[in-house]
């Protein structure tokens, strides 16, 4: 968010329950491998994600650390936390707020990556590593606008990053890593361009936005909107109570998805949608599985049930399907839902 920015808030989005879905789920479980939003302009995509960073919980980060590590999460240090624990230093923290960085368009790789100097490395044999946006990103929301228009091997490192949790640089031979855990969320007008398939079956999640066809919605976006512009502090302030809850929902969730195991009827039906619908690999069965967790602890269980499997398959599913050249993208919701019913009831 820039200074002095102040944003639309995130409660205040009407309709679009999806995308908001999917940004929440990715934010309780980050494992899920972020979200691909795609849909025309005007759709509050920019919104949406502007505004996340707004109710999500403040974070307890090692003071001092140029990555922000995570204070309790001892097995992600940074090299210089480990070097500072291992000299005996008892490690301060401090709080954070989770941010949203934005990645521009024209970012080369060393801008994103990071850089190492390879000719002091060489003189002194030490390494200096000047760090990058996904430094930067590092327990935060990672936003990339017009993800489709990006070069494929910078979607490549911000995909292998956001998968790993690390980012790793490696120039002459000379290599250094540092922690990079985030969650990617990917914005993109299909009028623009597409992703290729091997790239878009990388994102965790993919939901489809458009305008609203509901007469009483679309009057309430104008009238929310125009109230918005009027006095932005008001209208922000209304939702405050509406904005606090959905932040105590992801404290919650954050707190139970360690502790949830899905069951053997999980499983099992996350394999058989995935083989129904022809899904090659394994990544959407795994993705289906953390997903339905993430639904779950959203709701305050710690048991997941067939329907949080059911809510989030038009999520994880669409953008993995096999299609031929001349076949019709998308997938039958409803053919599907009453497949799983019948099957899964």
């Amino acid at each position: 968010m820039k200074e002095g920015r102040l944003n639309f808030p995130f409660a205040a989005i009407v309709g679009q329950e999806d995308m908001k879905e999917a940004l929440l789920l990715n934010v309780v479980y980050p494992m899920i491998g972020g979200v691909l939003i795609r849909g025309e302009k005007g759709t509050a995509k920019s919104t949406a994600v502007r505004s996340l960073a707004e109710i999500l919980p403040k974070r307890m980060v090692v003071s001092g650390c140029p990555y922000r590590c995570a204070l309790n999460d001892v097995d992600h240090y940074c090299n210089s936390c480990r070097e500072r624990m291992a000299a005996g230093e008892v490690l301060s923290a401090e709080e954070a707020s989770m941010r949203v960085i934005e990645l521009p368009l024209n970012a080369t790789e060393d801008r994103v990556a990071g850089t190492l100097d390879i000719e002091q490395a060489i003189r002194t044999g030490k390494k200096r590593f000047e760090p990058g946006i996904l430094a930067m990103a590092n327990g935060n929301i990672l936003y990339v606008d017009e993800v489709n228009l990006l070069d494929d091997h910078i979607v490549d490192l911000l995909l292998d990053a956001a998968a790993m949790g690390v980012n790793y640089v490696e120039r002459e031979g000379i290599s250094y890593s540092h922690p990079s855990r985030f969650v990617l969320v990917g914005t993109m007008n299909p009028e623009e361009g597409e992703i290729r398939p091997q790239l878009l079956d990388r994102f965790g999640l993919t939901v489809d936005v458009s305008g609203d066809l509901d007469l009483t919605r679309r009057k309430e976006v104008v009238e929310r909107r125009i109230a918005f512009e009027r006095d932005p502090e008001a209208f922000r302030a209304s939702y405050g109570p509406e904005s606090a809850r959905i932040c105590e929902a992801i404290v919650s969730a954050q707190a139970t998805i360690g502790k949830i195991t899905p069951t053997e009827d999980v499983l099992d039906m996350a394999v058989q949608v995935s083989m129904h619908l022809g899904v090659d690999g394994h990544r959407a069965d795994l993705t289906l599985v953390k997903a339905a967790m993430a639904s779950a602890a959203m709701r305050g269980r710690d048991r997941v049930q067939r329907e949080d499997v059911r809510r989030v398959a038009g999520m994880v599913l669409p953008h993995r399907m096999r299609r031929t050249p001349f076949e019709e993208g998308g997938l039958d919701m409803e053919e599907l839902n009453a497949w799983m019913r019948e099957r899964f009831p």
